[in-house]
């Protein structure tokens, strides 16, 4: 079950980080990166974020979490992740599919270090377009994903 998490509660905050810890140390791994940004975000920051947060939950475990920054026509995907322990279950596809099929947005946009060859695979197979390659300032080379409302 897909639903809307309030990321201003301290429990709930904590469990979005725990997510975010967990996939994205998998994510740095494969990127042979140490100095990952996505892994010094802090609870309190998670706690004091404008954007919207959803997870998947399974019989109340909090399995996924999509973190989204909604605007009128476009939806940015700021991160997806799955806990590693439920990868390969349908549960970041299905989270695709309830951001683009219940907000109707003309367009989503998503970034992926590019050397993360699964999530890569995962939004072309999904439609997303490749949009640019670039470089962060820490050195990371990631790719960018389009996925415009004619394209679904």
């Amino acid at each position: 079950m897909i639903r809307k998490i309030d990321n201003s509660s301290l429990k709930l905050s904590q469990m979005i980080y725990a997510i975010f810890q967990s996939s994205y140390a998998v994510e740095a791994e494969i990127l042979q990166h140490d100095d990952f940004p996505p892994l010094k975000r802090t609870v309190n920051e998670i706690q004091q974020s404008k954007t919207s947060f959803y997870g998947y939950f399974l019989n109340e475990i909090l399995c996924a979490v999509m973190e989204l920054e909604i605007y009128k026509d476009h939806i940015h995907i700021r991160s997806l992740t799955v806990a590693p322990e439920f990868f390969r279950q349908g549960i970041g596809l299905k989270l695709l599919q309830f951001v683009r099929d219940d907000f109707k947005a003309a367009l989503l946009t998503v970034e992926t270090g590019h050397g993360n060859t699964p999530a890569v695979n995962f939004y072309l197979n999904f439609g997303f377009k490749k949009d640019k390659v670039f470089m962060t300032d820490v050195g990371i080379e990631k790719i960018s994903f389009t996925l415009r409302s004619a394209d679904q």
